[in-house]
């Protein structure tokens, strides 16, 4: 009998495909090669555990015709961001995976290709997780573990006012990205299409960056909605005002190209970026300036922390600069 062209790919059964592509990535020997129900970890002496979980969805964070193995990167770096911006270092992850009807074994082997090869990349290990047929759209869930000295966690909470604001990386590459994907107009330059939709299909966690960072931010977190959400969120736990100077934030050529005369307007409230947005005391900063270079993680200071409450972007005259929304949310 043969199928019409209507019916869903043929795929390897749940178990087989626990054991064909994802029991090879539970290298850790807590993870029992996903043979039992749960995984066993051990910290070092005086650690403790950081955890993060972030979901991805067909349609919202990426396309279905993305490659499958950047897909998977995605959906395990957005959580390695996390870690990053808490000064943890990661252990291993746990993966939820629903998958669509459309997927056939080659995508799915080749999502799973992509998890080894970050795997190899960050020094982590597949822990266990779930497996799940769906009707709607393929859905993914990760949840990344990191290990940290007890107590230096570097938390939302902390920002004083006096502190200085800076955020690594560039700004609103991963935004422009996607409005190329959907269509926008952009630079003429091959390179710089490709250079923006890569930074929005694959972020780069800025671990090493993290881990300089304990002891010396006040406050940090990783940039995922919109700088200026985002920022939101530490004004709001510290009781703060942030002030952001337009002219400091940082935008890429590409960028800059993309968006033309409202670039920083744009790219301050697109997400994906990704990237540490951290306060620090005003006497920390030639030392997060070394941390950068050792990192090979640019850094720039854009604002500073004041009494009040909100995020404010500064235009060239130092008055408010319009933005129309701070970034972006699901609901």
């Amino acid at each position: 009998m043969t199928s019409s062209s209507s019916d869903p790919p043929r795929r390897l059964g749940e178990f087989e495909l626990i054991a064909k592509l994802f029991a090879p990535l539970a290298t850790s020997a807590g993870a029992f090669g996903l043979a039992d129900d749960v995984a066993t970890l051990s910290l070092p002496p005086g650690h403790e555990l950081v955890a993060k979980v972030d979901a991805i969805v067909e349609g919202v964070h990426f396309f279905r015709d993305d490659p499958a193995d950047l897909i998977a990167k995605k959906a395990l770096r957005v959580n390695l961001s996390d870690l990053a911006a808490k000064g943890a270092t990661p252990i291993g992850y746990l993966l939820s995976l629903s998958v669509a009807p459309w997927c056939t074994d080659e995508w799915l082997t080749r999502f799973a290709a992509g998890l080894g090869e970050d795997q190899v990349e960050f020094g982590l290990s597949l822990l266990g997780g779930d497996t799940t047929a769906t009707p709607g759209p393929l859905a993914l869930s990760v949840t990344a573990l990191g290990s940290i000295e007890a107590g230096r966690t570097i938390r939302r909470r902390g920002a004083q006012p006096g502190d200085r604001v800076f955020v690594s990386g560039t700004i609103g590459d991963a935004g422009a990205g996607l409005a190329l994907l959907k269509g926008g107009e952009g630079p003429h330059s091959l390179s710089e299409r490709q250079y923006l939709i890569g930074r929005y299909r694959v972020p780069q966690p800025r671990l090493a960056l993290g881990l300089r960072l304990v002891g010396l931010a006040s406050a940090s977190l990783d940039v995922s909605d919109g700088l200026i959400a985002d920022l939101g969120h530490i004004a709001e736990v510290c009781r703060v005002s942030i002030r952001v100077t337009a002219s400091s934030v940082p935008l890429s050529p590409a960028c800059a190209n993309f968006w033309g005369h409202n670039a920083v307007q744009r790219a301050v409230t697109a997400g994906d970026d990704y990237e540490i947005a951290f306060a620090a005391p005003e006497s920390a900063r030639t030392a997060i300036m070394q941390a950068a270079a050792a990192s090979e993680v640019p850094v720039h200071e854009i604002g500073y922390v004041q009494p009040g409450a909100g995020v404010t972007l500064l235009d060239d005259h130092g008055q408010p600069a319009s933005m129309g929304r701070a970034g972006f949310t699901h609901f």
